[in-house]
């Protein structure tokens, strides 16, 4: 399997390039574009159950694709997310990471997911009550609105809500106001995120509900 991600950073596609018998896994509605002959095929998502609370608590699709490719040459698969920004790539060799519910496009056979609890602070910072978690070995890809920065946190670092993609699982998460109580309502930040600890977060430089508040008062 060969892979690139092409037309970043603010309309991100990836490229797969399956060798014969090769899968590539993806979101429903990944796919722009595939040879006739890739073989495609429709699964739940981890099965009924798991599909059901993926869907409706993690923010994925309850059915993913399974692209095959059942020729003797490789066949190409180009996938894009939902939103214009940048995708990027995560390859597990038994580690895990946090992704925001969304954030997911495909992954290769041997990524295993899961669904966490993400508890209360997370919902205050805009990324869900429940966190999608991705593990094992092989390649994720993912992607976010806006430009996406990888940033080493050792110690703590501050993140406006809304704006965590993902995060490596031995971060915690809090939430507290970006000042004081004056400056915090009348300076539009709010609240925000505080992560402690040692690992890698990845960061979108714009988020969809930024997006909204921009966007609505010029519809009424």
């Amino acid at each position: 399997m060969r892979t690139t991600i092409e037309g970043g950073p603010a309309f991100a596609y990836i490229n797969v390039d399956l060798d014969p018998g090769e899968t590539v896994i993806a979101e429903s509605d990944a796919m722009s574009s595939m040879a006739a002959d890739l073989n495609l095929v429709a699964k739940l998502n981890g099965g009924f159950f798991a599909g059901i609370l993926k869907k409706f608590l993690g923010g994925e699709s309850l059915f993913v694709n399974h692209f095959t490719n059942n020729t003797s040459e490789a066949r190409r698969v180009t996938l894009v997310q939902s939103t214009p920004g940048n995708s990027r790539e995560i390859q597990l060799n038994g580690q895990e990471y946090c992704l925001q519910p969304g954030a997911f496009i495909a992954c290769t056979p041997d990524v295993n997911f899961g669904l966490k609890w993400a508890g209360i602070k997370s919902w205050f910072a805009r990324e869900g009550l429940f966190k999608l978690t991705v593990s094992g070995h092989g390649t994720v890809w993912y992607g976010a609105y806006g430009g996406l920065l990888e940033k080493e946190v050792d110690g703590e670092y501050i993140v406006d809500t809304g704006h965590l993609v993902a995060y490596e699982p031995q971060m915690n998460l809090n939430i507290q106001l970006a000042g004081g109580l004056f400056g915090s309502l009348f300076g539009g930040e709010g609240f925000v995120s505080r992560l402690e600890g040692k690992g890698k977060i990845v960061i979108q430089t714009r988020s969809l509900s930024g997006l909204a508040d921009w966007v609505n008062p010029m519809l009424h």
